[in-house]
């Protein structure tokens, strides 16, 4: 009895671990039922959704400083998983607010309450991903989240380029998923273990054929790869990012990439590094596989290809596609050096992100409400005719490539010394290479915006009250933490140690 009594006693602590699921479990099922009692209201499920992310909060709040492993290591709740559910949250709140505010959404009088319990859905399945410590746990996580994702990015079905990224989307969806769970039936094999924890405890303690480990492990983070936009595994990005409404599209570039950066640096941390008490910052390797070299060169191609692909776009979306599997590959720059630095960079990149990259697809779908296109020769002359939104946009850009005063040199600084620090000179040279070329296709939409077509009559483009306050939402923080960022470091440096049960 003794062994049942703390089997109950497990389950009770893990249960209430689970309080923020379960509202967004809730918030899902009401926003769905308020949808159909109020027929008439098509915001309704919106407003539900919003209340419901702001409850989750406060209790993800209650759970900062936790570190306890649920549901028999199904899950761990730590500061490191708080971190990045708190940016997913923040995330799909901006996003709701910018659907408010879509024309593209409501300009059909579709029905609206599928798409916020999707976007609720899609938040749990995030969550679920950020704190995963079990091998099929983290599968499920995945196909939770991408199974709402799907829907979203074909949720303008009138539209053929949306039905068409909906489809690619599942396409590669479901071949990536095959991979990823190929490699963990042999990791499987292998260790005779799903559970990271014992997985790490195997590798200490035995020996494993390191090319079966190699091939099971690259495809395990190939299902990783996909999620973060990473090359050889970016191919679905820039159709579904083009044909997705534009909300949808900001969301997948930022919540759907940090769920996987999450994941990966926990799978890192926890499977492969050997987990020393008092010496965790120390990131030492148990198995012969270089995660070092392999996270560098998918950084590398990632970036690069990001960058130089980008230069030839003419679509805004497409553009800010390829700019985020660009920014994919200098995150990865931070996750290559395998330390506590490199992941905090990660962690204090992915907040300024954020901010500057849901600030600039914002712009887009305000810009898309008036004229009816995301074609940039269709921006010429648009820092006239909206003067605060071409402030802003060019305030987002310049954060984008990385330069001072705003939040993305931040950003940038800490990855680029993270990588310097740890003796990977040939990295951050690549990476400022990029960002020079990144620099190259964000100036054409500034000159675009101010020296073409500056005599034209056209008129010029109002915006209400609500919609320019959001844009500050974006802007102020992108502008401010480029100056005072003390405190996304010292959050970014508290939630950096993944719990390892020791």
């Amino acid at each position: 009895m003794p062994q049942l009594d703390i089997f109950l006693e497990n389950l009770k602590i893990s249960v209430g671990m689970f309080i923020p699921e379960f509202i967004l479990t809730a918030t899902f099922i009401l926003a769905i039922l308020f949808d159909l009692i109020f027929k008439k209201s098509r915001n309704i499920s919106g407003y539900v959704t919003l209340l419901g992310f702001i409850v989750t909060g406060i209790f993800l709040y209650l759970q900062v400083g936790t570190n306890y492993r649920a549901f028999a290591d199904l899950l761990v709740i730590d500061d490191f998983g708080s971190f990045f559910k708190f940016l997913i949250l923040i995330t799909s709140f901006l996003i709701v607010l910018m659907s408010l505010l879509s024309k593209e959404l409501y300009s059909e009088h579709r029905k609206l309450g599928e798409y916020y319990s999707m976007i609720a859905g899609m938040t749990f399945g995030m969550f679920l991903l950020c704190g995963a410590s079990n091998l099929i746990m983290i599968y499920l996580a995945i196909e939770t989240m991408s199974i709402s994702s799907y829907i979203l990015a074909g949720y303008t079905k009138e539209v053929k380029r949306a039905s068409e990224a909906s489809l690619k989307y599942v396409i590669y969806g479901a071949i990536s998923s095959g991979i990823m769970i190929f490699g963990i039936s042999l990791i499987f094999g292998l260790t005779g273990h799903l559970n990271l924890f014992e997985i790490n405890k195997f590798f200490a303690t035995n020996d494993v054929d390191i090319f079966a480990l190699g091939i099971s492990s690259l495809m395990i983070v190939a299902g990783f790869g996909y999620k973060i936009s990473a090359v050889p595994f970016h191919f679905w990005t820039p159709d579904v990012y083009e044909g997705a409404p534009v909300t949808i599209t900001a969301y997948l570039s930022v919540a759907s990439k940090a769920a996987g950066f999450a994941v990966l640096l926990r799978f890192l941390k926890v499977t492969f590094i050997d987990s020393i008490p008092g010496y965790d910052s120390i990131w030492t390797t148990l198995s012969g596989i270089d995660w070092n070299f392999v996270i560098a060169v998918l950084s590398v191609l990632t970036m690069t290809l990001g960058n130089l692909v980008a230069v030839w776009q003419t679509n805004m979306k497409r553009l800010l596609a390829y700019s985020s599997i660009a920014h994919a590959g200098y995150l990865l720059m931070g996750v290559a050096v395998l330390n506590d630095t490199g992941a905090a960079s990660v962690l204090i990149y992915f907040l300024v992100y954020m901010l500057m990259n849901l600030g600039a697809f914002y712009i887009v779908m305000l810009i898309s409400n008036k004229i009816g296109s995301e074609d940039i020769e269709d921006y010429n002359g648009l820092g006239y005719r909206a003067p605060v939104l071409g402030v802003c946009m060019t305030l987002f850009l310049i954060s984008l490539t990385g330069l001072p005063p705003t939040a993305g040199f931040i950003g940038k600084l800490f990855v680029f010394s993270a990588v310097i620090n740890a003796g990977y000179l040939w990295l951050a040279v690549i990476g400022v290479l990029n960002s020079v070329v990144s620099l190259y296709y964000y100036v054409k939409i500034f000159k675009n915006m101010y020296l073409k077509d500056v005599e034209s009559q056209k008129p010029a483009l109002e915006y209400s009250a609500p919609a320019i306050i959001l844009l500050m939402v974006f802007a102020i923080p992108t502008l401010v933490f480029g100056i005072f960022y003390g405190p996304i470091v010292s959050w970014a440096n508290n939630s950096v140690h993944i719990f390892l049960g020791n």
